[in-house]
């Protein structure tokens, strides 16, 4: 019996006539001799520069880039922070020496970065006038009176706080927050994360909270609106998984439904329908008899029994509310 083998290169079954049979047709064979070849090509286009580099002792910049498997604009920066000795032969040329490349890498080894204080160095103590090497500095005496610092994992802070891990990884970073790497794992400052996260006594004590959809249907207002009073006034607020809470206790303060459900207000609204004007008309008539009004929010409620009795005076006067 012939045996059934699958193509090497379409992955098609095909009855194989000798043992050393890989391929279904010739046109697969020839299509994968030429895809072989392609790739022994393409790692010499990959292997080649580097071939020709390193028998060079004088480097372009570019090249350089492609010995030290950086960018360009890397090797710009290295030699303008004085890192790498670079030689200008012209305005567009410029060469480093592989020596030197290596020298550099020789005088920085790799070594973990902790949080820690870095100390003065001698040269840098010696520059300062007037200073006393038996003496320490203010630096030494502040580094001397901290406290250790206690760690807690990245779940740990997830879970407290109640925050993403991508909010979390971007808040450390930009609040350049004490960290370490232990096992493969982050551990940030507790104390840090305290400030920057952490809940105040006031906070705690608030027990009912609205998330931003919630506030804009109990209140009739925008999430521009509920960002802005949040931040003039200072509202609690909290972060849960992504989602802003508001404290109900002080926007009911802000926007106080009591007042709108009351029938001793009215607002600019319901009076212009009523008199038949407009909210310009109404604001007007309020400001130029001081009629009392109550800021909510983005509204103003009008004292009705203000308001009736200027409405009154008026339609006695000129016979109409408002002046034809």
């Amino acid at each position: 019996m012939r045996k059934t083998r699958k193509c090497a290169f379409c992955g098609k079954e095909f009855t194989c006539n000798s043992g050393s049979q890989r391929y279904c047709s010739e046109h697969c064979a020839e299509a994968a001799k030429a895809q072989r070849k392609k790739k022994q090509q393409d790692f010499l286009k990959a292997v080649q520069p580097v071939i020709d580099i390193a028998s060079l002792e004088y480097l372009t910049f570019s090249k350089a880039a492609i010995l030290m498997g950086c960018s360009r604009q890397y090797v710009y920066k290295l030699v303008n922070e004085g890192k790498l000795p670079a030689s200008r032969i012209s305005r567009r040329m410029a060469f480093v020496r592989k020596a030197d490349i290596e020298k550099m890498l020789a005088g920085n080894p790799y070594h973990r970065v902790l949080p820690t204080y870095k100390p003065m160095t001698p040269s840098s103590l010696s520059s300062k006038k007037g200073h006393d090497p038996s003496k320490p500095t203010r630096k030494e005496e502040s580094v001397q009176n901290i406290e250790p610092l206690e760690y807690i994992s990245g779940e740990d802070v997830r879970a407290i706080y109640k925050v993403k891990k991508s909010w979390l990884y971007v808040s450390a970073k930009r609040n350049n927050i004490p960290m370490c790497k232990i096992a493969g794992k982050n551990y940030y400052s507790r104390k840090h994360m305290d400030a920057l996260f952490g809940v105040s006594a006031e906070i705690e004590a608030l027990t009912e909270w609205l998330t931003t959809d919630e506030a804009e249907s109990l209140y009739s207002t925008t999430k521009e609106s509920l960002r802005t009073q949040a931040y003039r006034r200072h509202i609690p607020t909290k972060r849960e998984y992504g989602k802003t809470y508001y404290s109900k206790k002080h926007l009911d303060d802000i926007f106080r439904l009591d007042l709108k459900a009351s029938n001793a207000y009215y607002t600019t609204a319901e009076a212009a329908g009523k008199y038949g004007m407009t909210k310009a008309n109404i604001g007007v008539i309020a400001k130029a008899h001081n009629i009392t009004k109550v800021k909510v929010g983005v509204q103003n409620l009008i004292v009705k029994e203000e308001l009736d009795r200027i409405m009154a005076s008026r339609l006695a006067q000129f016979g109409a509310y408002r002046l034809q």
